[in-house]
């Protein structure tokens, strides 16, 4: 993601890959699908991460992109209101595992400062997917608050290893992440002399 240049094609197509493959795999147990683009898996919290994106960056768009991703909002929201109880539990499950790796990442920094200044950009990338499927989480979902002790949680180790840098993805994406929200994303491990 950091290492290589924004391209809202590339967003179009594997969030539309995604939400085609949505159904069945929204109600199979494998948390991780597949789609038949290498460069993604099929997740909630990857679909989310796209659509956000892409809403955002709408006014950047070519008529036929902006048609493209009204009709696959359009299917996304058809297809998460019908299966909203699978949706969320998938969700809850995207998070509980992406803080189990965030934590063994943690780990690792206390093992290895190199590793974990050269590991960095994936995490980032993962606690950013954390967080959109935070904001998506139903309010009522019994399982928010104890998943939000285990963000936090990271947070403050995040914390621990990390310095204040400019921004770490694509500058066409900075104004959709503040840096006092997505604080991740302008820090990262420095390197060991």
């Amino acid at each position: 993601m950091a290492e290589q240049p924004y391209s809202i094609d590339l967003d179009l197509k594997e969030v539309r890959a995604m939400v085609r493959s949505l159904v069945p795999y929204i109600y199979e147990d494998d948390l991780y699908g597949r789609i038949q683009i290498d460069s993604a898996r099929l997740t909630p919290g990857a679909i989310l991460l796209r659509l956000r994106r892409l809403t955002a960056l709408r006014d950047q768009m070519s008529q036929s992109q902006q048609q493209q991703l009204d009709s696959i909002l359009t299917d996304h929201d058809k297809q998460r209101t019908e299966w909203q109880v699978a949706y969320t539990k998938k969700c809850v499950r995207e998070v509980e595992s992406r803080v189990r790796d965030l934590n063994t990442y943690l780990t690792e920094c206390k093992e290895n400062e190199r590793l974990c200044a050269s590991a960095y950009l994936p995490e980032a990338l993962r606690r950013t997917i954390v967080e959109e499927i935070m904001q998506a989480l139903p309010d009522d979902e019994p399982a928010s608050a104890d998943l939000r002790t285990k963000v936090r949680s990271i947070d403050g180790g995040l914390r621990r290893y990390v310095r204040e840098t400019p921004f770490i993805w694509d500058q066409q994406l900075q104004p959709l992440y503040p840096a006092d929200h997505y604080w991740w994303l302008y820090n990262r491990p420095p390197k060991p002399d």
